[in-house]
C-alpha cells in the first residue's frame, strides 16, 4: 500500500463524488460556500488580532499608553465579533457532515441489503466486517473529509493572508519557511507514510475482528454454556485481541518514530524566526512588536505549509478508512460516478453467466435440467434435476445429511447460482422460505407476525385469530399484548418460534412454503395441525423433512443420493428406509 499517492486521492474522489452530484447537491454545496465565508472571516480575525498583538507590544516599548489601550480595545472588538463565527464555523461543519453520513449509509445500506448481497458477503473473505464499514467507516469518512478540507482550504487562505504581512516584514523569513516546509513535507510522507497508512488499515480490520468475536458469544451464549466452550471462546476472542495489541504497538512505535520528528521539527520554528531577524531588531531598524508580528506570521504561514506535517497521523487513519470504504463500496456495485441511490432493482429474468442457474419468472415452481455445485464448485449436489411442483401438489425432499436438500431450497430462493440449468419460480411475495431457525427481527409481537411487510394493516382480531390457527392463542396475553416488544429470540421457545413463523405464512398466503425442518422442534400433533393449516389456506408445501408422518401432505418425495443423483417418488407410496432417514 503506497502512501498519500495519486490512486489514493482518486479513490476518495470517486468515494465522496456522489454526494456533491446527487439529490442533495445544491444544499450541500450551499453550506460549503457558507463554511467558506466563515472560514475567510476567521482568517481575517486571525490577521487582525496578529496584527493588533504586535501593536501593542509595540506600544509598550515604547511607553505609549494611548497607542497600547487603543490596540486593546481593536483586539477586543475583533474577539467579540470572531467568537461567534468561530462557533457558527463548527456547527455548519458538522451538521453537512451528518447530513453526508445520512445519505451516504442510506446509500450503501440500500446496495448492501439489495439482491441478497449481504448473504453473498458472508461467503466472501474479501470484505470483512461490513457492519463495521457502514456504521464506522462512512462515519469517519463524512466528518473527517470535511474536517480535513477546511484544514486545507483554510490553511491556503492563511497561507495567501499571513504572506504579505510577513513579506513586508522579512522576505528572507518567507523563502526560508518554503524551504523548510518542502523538506519536512517531504520527509514526512517519504518515510512515515506508507507504514502507518498500512498499520492503520490493518488496525481496523484487527479491531473489528475482535469486536466481531464478542458479538458472536453474546449471540450464541446458549450454546457456548451448553457446550462448555467458554474456554475455547476465550481462546479465540483472546487471539483476535493479541493480533489488535501487536499491530497496535507497531502502530505505536511508528508513531513515536513520527512525534518525534514532528515536534523537532515545531520546536525549531519557535527560535528561527527570531534568530534570523534578531540583528534588524537589535539594531534598531525592526520594532520589538513588528519582531512579535513576524513571528506570528512565520508561525501562521507555517503551519499552513506543513499541514500534512502535522496531522499526518489522522490522514494515515483517514487513508486506511477511504481505502476499505472504496474496496467496499466497489464489492457492493454502488455507482461510484454519479449520484445514483442504491443498486437497481432485481429485473424479472436473471440472465446466467458462465456456469450459473437461470432464474425465470412464471406461475409455477419448475427444475428444468438443474445441475447444482456448492458455492466454490468443489462438489456436484444434484446433477440434471428436471420436475415441477404444480400448486397444490406438495413436494417433500428426502436424503442423508449433507446431500444438498437445503441447497436446493437456497438455489430456489436465488441465493446460490453454482450450477447451471433453469429454476421457473412465481414472484417473491407468491413463495415464503421457513428455515429450522426462525428469524425473530426486534420489534413488537405485531412485527413478527407481519414481518416482513412491515406496512401491512391487519386488524388486531385477525392477528389473535392467527396466533389461535397456530396454538398460540395464549402468547399476546402473556406478555402483554400485540405491541409487546421483546427479545422474541430468548423469550420463545424453538417451537413457539416456528409455529410465529407458520403464523406469518398463513397471513401472507403465498402460493409456496418452502419449509427447511420448519416443524423440527415441534411434536406430531402441532405439526399436522400447521400442515393442515397450510392446506386449508391452498399453500403448496415444498418441504425438506425426514418425518414420515409428513408425506400425506405432499404429493411428491424428491430423494437424493448425496453423490448427485436423485430419484422421484410417488408420496403414497414411498418408504423410508427403517421408517426413517438420517438427516
Amino acid at each position: 500500500m503506497s502512501g498519500l499517492d495519486r490512486p489514493l486521492l482518486q479513490r476518495f474522489g470517486a468515494t465522496a463524488a456522489p454526494y456533491w452530484r446527487g439529490d442533495q447537491r445544491w444544499w450541500a454545496r450551499g453550506m460549503l460556500a457558507l463554511l467558506l465565508l466563515l472560514l475567510l472571516a476567521q482568517t481575517l480575525a486571525a490577521v487582525l488580532l496578529n496584527e493588533q498583538t504586535g501593536e501593542f507590544t509595540s506600544a509598550l516599548a515604547a511607553r505609549d499608553a494611548d497607542r497600547f489601550w487603543a490596540a486593546i480595545r481593536l483586539c477586543i472588538v475583533v474577539s467579540l465579533v470572531a467568537a461567534p463565527v468561530y462557533a457558527l464555523y463548527f456547527f455548519v461543519r458538522d451538521t453537512l457532515g451528518i447530513r453526508w453520513r445520512r445519505w451516504m449509509t442510506h446509500r450503501f445500506l440500500g446496495a448492501y441489503l439489495a439482491d441478497h448481497t449481504f448473504y453473498r458477503l458472508n461467503a466472501a473473505d474479501d470484505i470483512d466486517n461490513p457492519d463495521q464499514r457502514i456504521a464506522e467507516d462512512i462515519h469517519t469518512f463524512a466528518q473527517q473529509s470535511l474536517y480535513f478540507l477546511m484544514v486545507a482550504l483554510g490553511a491556503l487562505i492563511q497561507l495567501l493572508a499571513f504572506t504579505g504581512v510577513l513579506w513586508s516584514i522579512s522576505r528572507e523569513l518567507v523563502f526560508f519557511l518554503i524551504a523548510y516546509a518542502i523538506a519536512g513535507t517531504a520527509l514526512t510522507t517519504l518515510v512515515f507514510g506508507k507504514a502507518l497508512i498500512g498499520l492503520n488499515f490493518l488496525q481496523l480490520r484487527r479491531e473489528a475482528d475482535f469486536r466481531f468475536s464478542l458479538i458472536r458469544i453474546r449471540e450464541h451464549a446458549e450454546a457456548i454454556a451448553l457446550h462448555h466452550g467458554e474456554a475455547r471462546e476465550s481462546g479465540q476472542a483472546g487471539s483476535r485481541f493479541q493480533a489488535a495489541f501487536d499491530n497496535f504497538r507497531r502502530l505505536l512505535r511508528a508513531q513515536l518514530n513520527l512525534n518525534l520528528f514532528q515536534y523537532v521539527y515545531a520546536f525549531l520554528t519557535v527560535v528561527l524566526p527570531s534568530a534570523i531577524i534578531a540583528d534588524r531588531v537589535l539594531s534598531g531598524e525592526l520594532e520589538v512588536g513588528r519582531a512579535v508580528q513576524a513571528a506570528g506570521a512565520f508561525a501562521a504561514i507555517l503551519g499552513a505549509l506543513t499541514v500534512i506535517i502535522d496531522h499526518f497521523e489522522g490522514l494515515s487513519r483517514f487513508a486506511a478508512g477511504t481505502e476499505r470504504l472504496h474496496a467496499f463500496a466497489a464489492r457492493l456495485g454502488v455507482d461510484t460516478r454519479q449520484g445514483a441511490g442504491a443498486g437497481a432493482p432485481t429485473p424479472p429474468i436473471v440472465m446466467p453467466q458462465a456456469g450459473a442457474i437461470e432464474a425465470v419468472r412464471g406461475p409455477r415452481l419448475a427444475l428444468e435440467h438443474m445441475t447444482l455445485e456448492t458455492p466454490g464448485h468443489e462438489r456436484v449436489l444434484v446433477r440434471d434435476l428436471s420436475l415441477a411442483v404444480e400448486p397444490g401438489a406438495g413436494l417433500m425432499i428426502v436424503g442423508r445429511s449433507g446431500g444438498g436438500k437445503s441447497s436446493l431450497l437456497r438455489a430456489i430462493a436465488g441465493l446460490w447460482d453454482a450450477g447451471g440449468g433453469r429454476i421457473v419460480r412465481p414472484g417473491p411475495r407468491e413463495m415464503m422460505f421457513l428455515p429450522q431457525q426462525p428469524y425473530m427481527m426486534l420489534g413488537s409481537l405485531r412485527s413478527q407476525i407481519t414481518y416482513p411487510d412491515g406496512e401491512a394493516e391487519v386488524l388486531d382480531q385477525d392477528l389473535l385469530r392467527l396466533l389461535e390457527r397456530v396454538n398460540l392463542g395464549d402468547l399476546a396475553a402473556r406478555f402483554g399484548g400485540l405491541d409487546a416488544e421483546l427479545d422474541w429470540a430468548k423469550v420463545l421457545s424453538v417451537g413457539e418460534q416456528q409455529r410465529l413463523a407458520f403464523a406469518r405464512v398463513l397471513l401472507a398466503e403465498p402460493r409456496y412454503a418452502m419449509l427447511d425442518e420448519a416443524t423440527s422442534a415441534l411434536d406430531v400433533a402441532n405439526e399436522a395441525g400447521l400442515y393442515r393449516q397450510l392446506a386449508q389456506s391452498s399453500i403448496t408445501p415444498v418441504s425438506v423433512s425426514h418425518r414420515p408422518a409428513l408425506l400425506e401432505y405432499h404429493s411428491d418425495v424428491l430423494e437424493l443420493d448425496g453423490r448427485g443423483g436423485w430419484r422421484l417418488h410417488p408420496a403414497g407410496s414411498y418408504r423410508f428406509d427403517g421408517d426413517r432417514i438420517d438427516d
